[in-house]
């Protein structure tokens, strides 16, 4: 009797399988070598912090006034911060932010021994703050932050223990809320809205110092950092009646 050979189904198996690698390989070079536009990628995981108090405000004075006396050029001069009308040509400076961040960049400054004058003169040097509002009208998926799709996920899987196995489902919240006191203070929404906050130190047409700033801001606090950009109320029309033709 003649034995036929047990490799003939191995074959038709990878018969398949060696095409579809070949087709990945070709699909791969492809992609790797030739594109109509180019791809979209997205930016390594980064954070951003959310500016919501004058507190904030105070918090962003103290940085600047610790990295402007670190420079060796500035250090030693006398200071005169520009007033918000006086500072920017841009329609966004101003508010309350403006007025309050001066003040409070003020007493940073003289309270670590800067010398900070009423009036400008020839030998100080001009201190200007620049507010700029960014508002975003059109933006794709923002992932939540990192193991928040961990945390809901266990935190479900925790939660069906309890109603298979005990009596008092309700203490499954107990974990929960423990760890809902421990992190919901960094919790905040991304937002649309955005200000970039610049602080420079001019001496004639010389940039003796510049540092820029990145926060997400609230809607509604719009008004304390571009008070030009606030929507206004539509006016009511009036019409005037008299009794005389």
């Amino acid at each position: 009797m003649r034995i036929l050979p047990t490799s003939f189904p191995i074959v038709h198996f990878l018969r398949p399988v060696g095409l579809g690698m070949v087709s990945l390989m070709l699909s791969g070079c492809f992609y790797a070598n030739t594109s109509q536009a180019p791809i979209a990628t997205t930016y390594p995981y980064t954070e951003q912090q959310r500016m919501q108090a004058a507190h904030h405000w105070d918090v962003l004075a103290r940085h600047e006034a610790t990295q402007i006396l670190q420079r060796e050029r500035v250090r030693f001069r006398d200071f005169y911060i520009t007033p918000a009308e006086e500072s920017s040509a841009s329609a966004y400076s101003g508010g309350e932010f403006g007025r309050g961040f001066r003040t409070l960049l003020t007493s940073e400054l003289v309270s670590r021994g800067a010398t900070l004058m009423t009036v400008p003169t020839a030998n100080t040097a001009n201190i200007h703050v620049d507010v700029e509002v960014v508002t975003h009208r059109d933006r794709g998926f923002i992932r939540p932050p990192v193991g928040a799709f961990t945390a809901l996920t266990a935190g479900i899987a925790v939660a069906t223990i309890p109603y298979n196995q005990w009596s008092e489902p309700a203490l499954a919240l107990i974990p929960g809320a423990i760890a809902a006191d421990i992190t919901s203070g960094s919790w905040t929404h991304t937002g649309n809205e955005e200000v970039i906050i610049t602080t420079q130190i001019l001496d004639g047409e010389r940039i003796l110092y510049s540092s820029s700033n990145i926060y997400y801001i609230n809607p509604g606090d719009r008004r304390h950092y571009a008070p030009h950009r606030v929507p206004q109320a539509p006016t009511t029309p009036t019409v005037s009646i008299t009794d005389t033709w």
